[in-house]
């Protein structure tokens, strides 16, 4: 259970905090909403309450879990299947899965290879979405404007 002021993470969509709950009525039942201001876009979501494991609305993550981010970022040995597909597949489950650290995975990933062999329409589509969805959840964690975090993302990468 969330409360009013808490920072969350709707995967997919980012970080942002719920500004309230709210009762609607949908197909004539009535049902229980988190509202979720995404500051990243300027973007107000409603999350059904009953819905939240589902979706996997979950709290953002603390100083350890930034940090952690940053060391992933920083790794430069990885393996990336070759095959774009199945490369783009394992990306999309990674960003779908709101697990903060396999985004920072996709987005490591994708930059390297942007630096090695350039990426697709669909690959750097995916960096700025992953990218986008790191920063929004980095800066309620760190509570730092967002250009900030990106000055701190372009620090890894150069």
């Amino acid at each position: 259970m969330f409360n009013v002021g808490d920072k969350v993470v709707y995967p997919m969509h980012g970080a942002g905090v719920i500004e309230s709950i709210e009762e609607k009525e949908v197909l004539g039942e009535l049902r229980k909403y988190y509202v979720m201001r995404l500051p990243l876009g300027d973007m107000r979501v409603m999350v059904p309450m009953a819905s939240v494991q589902q979706v996997g609305l979950r709290q953002v993550i603390d100083e350890k879990g930034v940090e952690k981010v940053f060391s992933i970022l920083r790794e430069k040995k990885v393996t990336m299947n070759s095959n774009w597909n199945k490369r783009y597949r394992t990306n999309l489950e990674k960003i779908k899965s709101g697990n903060v650290f396999e985004v920072a995975e996709v987005v490591r990933n994708l930059i390297l290879r942007d630096q090695e062999k350039g990426l697709s329409t669909g690959e750097r589509r995916m960096l700025e979405n992953a990218r986008q969805i790191l920063v929004s959840e980095i800066v309620l964690a760190q509570e730092i404007e967002e250009d900030k975090v990106e000055s701190l993302l372009e620090g890894v990468f150069g």
